[in-house]
C-alpha cells in the first residue's frame, strides 16, 4: 500500500515542486520515498513496504527505462500472471506484484488492467509513445484523482498533494455542496475542488499530446442462476476461503478488524490472524466490543479494543475531514480512525468485512417488512400513489413516510444508505450562490437505467456498487486507514467472488441468508446469525449534552458558516435537537463536517 503523485507541465522548472507533492502524502508510505523525472514528466511516490520488501522500490523502470510505473494496492495473482509472462519470455528482477503490471503493460499494452485480481491504482508513463496511462481497480477500493487546467495535468492518491503544485488552482466546486447535503459524501464525479475529478471504479485513462481519454474496462450485470441453496452455501465458503488465502499474501504481519457482525468474523474465523482489532464507545449502550473479544477467545487468538471517550471523538473530527480529502459525514469514519491507529501500533495489514451487505443483500433497506409488502400487494398501486401525493405536503404524522415510499417508485426515493436533505430542505437551508437544480433524482436516474428491467432488490444493489460504495465505505476505508500507514484489504471485494454474487438469487440474498449459511460451516452460530448494527455512533445524544452542544455552536456561529448557509436555520436545527423537540443529528453532523473540512482546506491551509 503506498501512494502516488505526478504532474505533466512543462513550465514548472522547481523540482521541489514534486518532493513537495510527495511529502504531502507520507502517512501514505513512510518506509521510502522515490522520483522519476524527464522533461515531459515529473513523477514521486511513497511507499509502505508489504511484498518484496527489498526489491519493490518505485517508480519503477523496464530494462530501457522507457516505461515507467508508479503502483498503489496489491495484485494477489501476480504470482500466476509472472508465471504466464515468463513463458513468453520475460525475465524478472523482482518478486513484486509491481513489476508484474509493468511488464503486463508491455505485453498486453492497457488491456493488462482486466487480467488484475485485486485492488489497485497505478500510472505508467511510456516514455516512447509519450503517453500516459491511468487506471484504478474494479470496485474503487484504492483512490484515484486528477486536475486538468490549460496547460496542466496532476494526478495522485490524494487531492492535498495538489495543493503543493503552483499551477494548481484551489477553488471550491459550488455545485457539490447541495447534493452533498443529501447523500453525506461527495457524489458528483468532479470533486469539491473545481476541476478535479476522481477516475472511476473499473475506468482507466491515456493521456497524450494534451488529451484525455477515459475508457471503462470493467462492468456488471445481474443474473440469477438456478443453484439449490446447498451448493450456493458451499460455492460461496469455497470462495471466501480462496480470497481470504489470495489477501493474506504478505511479507509483513497480518492482523483483522473485528465488530460483533458476520462479516468479519467470517473472514477473522477463515484468516485466523494472530490478533484482532476492535473499538466500541464509553458511552451506554454503543459497545459491542464484548462481542469480539468472545470470539476471539473462541478461536484462541489476541484481541484488543479501545473505548472511545467523547473527548478523543471530537478531537478526532478535524483530523478525519483533512485525511478524507474531501467533506464526509459517514459518522462511522471515526471509529474506524480510532481502530486503524489502535492497529497501526502493531501491524501494516489488515483484513476486514467491507463489501458484504452490497454483495450478499445484508442492508436493511433492501428488505422491506412484512407491514410493508402487504400494503403494497393489498392496496393498489395507482391508490397508494394517490396516498402518498396527498401526504406529501401535509405536516409530519406518524406513517407519513411510510406512506410516501409504499406509493413511490424506488427511483423516486432510494439514493443509498445515508439520506440526509431532500432537495427541497437543502435548498431552503442554503444560500442563493449554492443552491442548484440539480436534484438526487438526477444523480441516481443514469444507474437505475441500466437495471430498468430488474427487481428493487438489484436496483438498490446496483447503485449501492456504483455510488455508496466507492465514494462512502471504501473511501473512509482508505483514507482512515492511510492515515495511519495501515494497507485494508477486503476480500469480500474480489471479482472472483462478485462474479459469483452476481448470480445468488434474490430469495436466498434476504438479510444475507446465503452467506450466514455458508458462514455457519466457519463461524459459531450465534456471530452468523447476529443482526447487523453497522456501527453505532452517539453523536446524537452527546449533542443534547451542555458541553458538546456548545462546542457544535461555537462553529455553527462562526462567521463563514454565513457564506453557505442560512445561520439563523442552521442553529436552529441545534436548537431543536438539543431541546429534544427533533431529532436533528444526522443533519447537523452533516453540516459541521462540511464546514470543518472547509475551514481546514480553505482558511487554513
Amino acid at each position: 500500500m503506498c501512494g502516488f503523485v505526478g504532474y505533466i507541465d512543462s513550465k514548472i522548472k522547481d523540482k521541489k515542486v514534486i518532493k513537495d507533492m510527495n511529502d504531502t502524502i507520507i502517512h501514505r508510505g513512510p518506509d521510502d520515498e522515490g522520483y522519476y523525472s524527464d522533461t515531459d514528466i515529473n513523477i514521486g511516490f511513497r511507499r509502505l513496504s508489504i511484498i518484496d520488501l527489498k526489491h519493490g522500490k518505485q517508480p519503477m523502470t523496464n530494462k530501457d527505462k522507457s516505461v515507467v510505473i508508479t503502483f498503489n494496492g496489491e495484485i494477489y495473482n501476480y504470482q500466476e500472471l509472472q508465471t504466464e509472462l515468463k513463458k513468453k519470455g520475460y525475465t524478472f528482477k523482482t518478486n513484486s506484484d509491481t513489476e508484474t503490471i509493468l511488464k503486463g503493460y508491455e505485453e498486453y499494452g492497457t488491456k493488462v488492467v482486466s487480467k488484475l485480481r485485486g485492488m489497485f491504482a497505478f500510472i505508467i508513463w511510456d516514455k516512447n509513445k509519450k503517453q500516459l496511462f491511468g487506471a484504478r481497480d474494479y470496485f474503487g477500493i484504492k483512490p484515484f484523482y486528477y486536475y486538468k487546467n490549460k496547460d496542466t495535468f496532476i494526478w495522485g492518491s490524494e487531492i492535498k498533494s495538489f495543493l503543493k503544485n503552483p499551477h494548481f488552482k484551489k477553488e471550491l466546486n459550488k455545485k457539490s455542496l447541495k447534493s452533498y447535503l443529501t447523500f453525506q459524501y461527495s457524489v458528483l464525479d468532479e470533486t469539491f475542488f473545481k476541476n478535479v475529478y476522481r477516475l472511476n471504479p473499473g475506468h482507466y485513462f491515456t493521456f497524450k499530446d494534451g488529451k484525455l481519454k477515459i475508457d471503462s474496462y470493467f462492468d456488471f450485470s445481474y443474473t440469477e442462476s438456478q443453484v439449490n441453496l446447498e451448493q450456493l452455501i458451499k460455492d460461496i465458503d469455497n470462495q471466501i476461503h480462496s480470497s481470504v488465502k489470495y489477501h493474506r499474501i504478505s511479507d509483513v504481519k497480518v492482523g483483522a478488524f473485528l465488530s460483533g457482525g458476520v462479516d468479519s468474523s467470517y473472514i477473522v474465523s477463515v484468516l485466523k490472524p494472530d490478533t484482532t482489532y476492535s473499538v466500541g464507545f464509553d458511552y451506554q449502550k454503543f459497545n459491542e466490543t464484548n462481542y469480539a473479544k468472545e470470539l476471539s477467545d473462541i478461536l484462541k487468538i489476541k484481541n484488543k479494543r479501545q473505548l472511545i471517550t467523547p473527548e478523543e471523538f471530537f478531537d478526532s473530527l478535524d483530523k478525519v475531514q483533512y485525511h478524507s480529502d474531501e467533506p464526509h459525514a459517514n459518522l462511522s469514519a471515526v471509529p474506524l480512525y480510532h481502530l486503524s491507529a489502535l492497529a497501526a501500533k502493531d501491524v501494516k495489514v489488515v483484513l476486514s468485512g467491507e463489501g458484504a451487505d452490497e454483495l450478499y443483500g445484508g442492508y436493511e433497506s433492501y428488505n422491506p417488512t412484512p407491514t410493508f409488502l402487504r400494503y403494497q400487494k393489498i392496496v393498489p398501486k395507482g391508490i397508494r400513489k394517490a396516498i402518498k401525493n396527498f401526504s406529501l405536503n401535509k405536516k409530519y404524522f406518524k406513517g407519513q413516510q411510510f406512506l410516501i415510499k409504499a406509493g413511490s417508485d424506488i427511483e423516486d426515493y432510494y439514493v443509498g444508505q445515508a439520506f440526509i436533505f431532500d432537495d427541497q430542505e437543502a435548498n431552503d437551508i442554503l444560500n442563493d450562490k449554492y443552491k442548484t437544480d440539480i436534484g438526487f433524482r438526477d444523480i441516481t436516474k443514469p444507474y437505475f437505467d441500466k437495471v430498468k428491467d430488474k427487481s428493487d432488490m438489484v436496483k438498490k444493489q446496483f447503485l449501492d456498487m456504483n455510488l455508496w460504495l466507492p465514494r462512502d465505505i471504501l473511501l473512509k476505508a482508505d483514507k482512515m486507514t492511510m492515515a495511519h500507514s495501515l494497507e485494508l484489504r477486503v476480500p469480500f471485494l474480489d471479482k472472483v467472488v462478485f462474479k459469483q454474487a452476481l448470480t445468488i438469487p434474490n430469495k436466498f440474498k434476504v438479510d444475507k441468508m446465503c452467506l450466514r449459511k455458508a458462514s455457519e460451516l466457519t463461524v459459531p452460530e450465534e456471530w452468523a446469525k447476529r443482526k447487523k448494527k453497522g456501527f453505532p455512533v452517539p453523536f446524537s445524544l452527546w449533542i443534547r449534552e451542555e458541553k458538546w452542544y456548545k462546542w457544535v455552536k461555537d462553529i455553527l456561529s462562526e462567521d463563514y458558516t454565513k457564506e453557505f448557509f442560512k445561520q439563523e436555520d442552521v442553529l436552529k436545527l441545534l436548537e431543536d435537537h438539543y431541546n429534544n423537540i427533533a431529532n436533528n443529528g444526522r443533519k447537523i453532523y452533516t453540516i459541521l463536517c462540511f464546514l470543518l473540512w472547509y475551514k481546514k482546506y480553505f482558511i487554513e491551509l
